[in-house]
């Protein structure tokens, strides 16, 4: 997870001393297949990727807010973005970027507003497709809904990052289960309603540099990659999603 992300659970760090939090980066993830996913943006502050985005619309990209930083840029258009002959970069603006008010830096995660919505300089090439996201606030994904994630995220506990995709397969959990879970081991952390969550198959899963990614189901982009713990806690600590269909309105107005 992008660094600027960390305090929002400072009492989680507190309560689990040397365990850090991190978004969901791919965990035993496979690389993705070379035409698969060319919606994917890697969100890069100074030229380095920090955070995964997707295109949701020819103009548009949707990212986590925490991922915020000056000198942003978006690469488009490769699964390899070691590769720069096929990289398209379009440099961010802030007065494109767009951010719900209900965002704040501390607690931004925390309540469930970890969005954010930026503004390309130009339209992306005809082939990218831009990913389908809800086309209504009461669309709600069944419990057991099987989804991917994917990124360019670390990728173990060496915290070797990815130049290719990597795309894993996830589960979606009810957000009773979700918050039990985020309740054991004395962390005790109340989850937003805004938010929905997902677990991992054999400790598959994001990770570190993942956030901002999108979670697709069926096809449709529905969550966005905002937080997690440590790998140490991935097997009994879901990881947690912006809800992209909580947002609608708000998307629709800024675009």
């Amino acid at each position: 997870m992008h660094t600027l992300s960390c305090p929002l659970l400072v009492l989680l760090m507190i309560l689990l001393k040397q365990h850090s939090c991190r978004a969901e980066g791919i965990i035993n993830g496979s690389t993705a297949a070379d035409k698969a996913m060319q919606y994917m943006a890697s969100v890069q502050i100074n030229g380095k990727h920090v955070c995964g985005g997707f295109v949701i619309t020819p103009n548009f990209v949707l990212t986590a807010a925490h991922c915020n930083a000056r000198n942003m840029s978006v690469v488009l258009g490769t699964h390899n973005i070691h590769k720069t002959a096929k990289i398209k970069r379009f440099y961010i603006q802030r007065k494109n970027k767009f951010i719900p008010e209900s965002y704040q830096v501390k607690t931004g995660v925390k309540t469930g507003s970890d969005i954010m919505l930026l503004k390309l300089s130009g339209k992306v090439a005809k082939r990218l497709k831009p990913v389908q996201i809800p086309p209504t606030q009461k669309m709600k994904m069944k419990n057991s809904t099987k989804c991917l994630v994917a990124g360019w995220g670390k990728t173990g506990s060496k915290n070797e990052v990815s130049n290719q995709l990597k795309v894993a397969h996830v589960q979606v959990i009810g957000f009773e289960d979700c918050q039990r879970a985020w309740n054991q081991n004395d962390i005790k952390t109340k989850l937003p309603e805004s938010v929905m969550c997902t677990k991992g198959f054999n400790r598959n899963g994001p990770s570190q540099g993942d956030s901002g990614g999108p979670l697709v189901c069926n096809g449709m982009a529905v969550g966005i990659v905002s937080f997690n713990l440590n790998e140490e806690y991935k097997q009994i600590i879901p990881a947690v999603y912006t809800q992209i269909s909580k947002f609608l309105p708000w998307i629709k107005s800024k675009m």
